[in-house]
């Protein structure tokens, strides 16, 4: 009805009086479900005001707390070819064990006995060291002995010269003697001959005078003859001086040259030698490398380069291996707006995958199938992921890790952060807000010192 005449029926005729009106308008709609939404809306409001726990979730595998603990390939430090296998996948090896043999693939290495015949010729360059060491002390003993003839030498020469100094003077005496012997002479001559002018001596003792005279001047030219062989002998003698040091010198010096000839042979043939030996212990380490042995206590997990009679190259990974003993870890990945929120020593929850749980991020007393666990390495630089890395090992206060864990597993941590109320949360991640900032009570404690001081 449109109610448009001014006569409203409605009030006149009451529609309750039927029987299908009876049915309509005394019926209660909804009573129960407008009590339902009532109930749930004060719930729901004192639910907004319940604590809530913020966190910080992330993905991560399980791994090892040290590196050495970790699963690790095997490589080969020289190029070779599969030849004989030991192992196989799965098998428990002890540190030592050999894993597999491997053959040479390079020519110069093809010589079984190259070990044998290099220590050979380091022997026999040995023996030719000793050889001019022998040498060098020969020619030391020769150098010794020549200086000693030398010396020798030198003083007969010397005493020598000396003699004939003394000689020189001797006959340069004599001859002086000879020259004043001729001078007397003249004189006696001269004067007998003025008197035999003057008749008051014979000529027969001119004549004597004269042979005199002449006897005088022959031993003046025989003593200055004398003199004059004297002086050539001290010549000679000072000549042959000068010939012993210099035939002397270069003897020597012969003998040094010799002796530093061998010394430089000796000292070629000790570093001949040196690389001999570097070479042998090289042979020696490399033919221990023929067999590729395990690092650690483990098990193979996988064969890399399978078969036998496959080459391969130096450095490519051969066998897969997992340590026995190993220390479980997980390592999980936070966002870069989430790090400064975590610090050493954090308390964080890790539920693993496959393990049974259920889980309340919020609140993590009402969870089931979590274990605890703490924050121990925090890295500083990004990974690839655009995320950080983060450490965390079992934490010995809570329940102890399942043993059925395996190394790469999957799992997922839950850092927890402080209490705040529901609807607070709600209205933080409703505007993409990063959880509260806060430190651990050591660095509050650490920092409100320094302010005081």
């Amino acid at each position: 009805m449109l109610n448009i005449s001014h006569n409203q029926l409605n009030k006149k005729v009451s529609l309750t009086n039927y029987k299908s009106g009876k049915e309509i308008f005394n019926k209660e709609y909804y009573k129960q479900f407008n009590k339902f939404l009532v109930v749930a809306a004060a719930i729901l409001l004192i639910v907004l005001f319940l604590p809530w726990t913020q966190n910080i979730s992330g993905q991560g595998v399980v791994t090892t707390l040290k590196p050495n603990q970790r699963p690790q390939n095997i490589q080969s430090q020289i190029p070779g070819r599969i030849e004989e296998w030991f192992v196989q996948e799965g098998d428990f090896v002890k540190k030592g064990d050999t894993i597999l043999r491997i053959s040479e693939v390079k020519s110069e290495y093809f010589d079984g006995q190259l070990s044998e015949r290099t220590n050979q010729q380091i022997q026999a360059k040995s023996s030719s060291v000793n050889a001019y060491q022998e040498k060098v002390e020969a020619l030391n003993r020769q150098a010794s002995a020549l200086r000693n003839e030398q010396k020798l030498k030198l003083e007969q020469t010397k005493n020598k010269l000396l003699q004939a100094r003394l000689k020189v003077k001797s006959d340069s005496i004599d001859f002086e003697a000879a020259k004043t012997n001729i001078r007397i002479a003249e004189t006696q001559f001269n004067r007998i001959q003025t008197l035999q002018n003057e008749g008051l001596k014979a000529t027969k003792d001119v004549e004597e005078k004269r042979l005199k005279l002449q006897e005088t001047q022959a031993k003046l030219i025989s003593q200055e003859n004398k003199y004059l062989a004297t002086q050539n002998e001290l010549i000679n003698t000072q000549i042959e001086l000068s010939r012993i040091n210099a035939e002397y010198a270069d003897k020597i010096s012969k003998s040094e040259s010799d002796k530093f000839t061998a010394q430089s042979g000796q000292f070629d043939t000790e570093a001949q030698v040196t690389k001999l030996e570097n070479q042998y212990t090289n042979y020696k380490i490399r033919n221990s490398l023929l067999y590729v042995t395990a690092p650690i206590n483990g098990y193979i997990n996988k064969a890399l380069r399978g078969g036998i009679g496959v080459n391969f190259k130096e450095g490519e990974e051969l066998v897969g291996i997992m340590p026995a003993d190993y220390d479980l870890a997980v390592e999980t990945f936070i966002r870069p707006i989430d790090l400064p929120l975590m610090h050493i020593g954090d308390q964080v929850r890790v539920q693993f995958d496959g393990w049974p749980a259920i889980v309340f991020s919020g609140w993590p007393n009402v969870s089931y199938g979590t274990y605890g666990a703490k924050v121990v390495a925090i890295e500083n630089f990004i990974s690839n992921n655009g995320k950080y890395r983060i450490l965390l090992a079992p934490d010995e206060t809570d329940n102890t890790w399942p043993e059925a864990i395996r190394v790469g597993s999957g799992a997922s941590t839950i850092a927890l952060l402080q209490d705040v109320p529901i609807w607070f949360e709600l209205w933080r991640q409703i505007n993409s807000f990063p959880p509260n900032y806060y430190q651990p009570e050591t660095s509050k404690e650490a920092s409100n010192k320094d302010s005081k001081k």
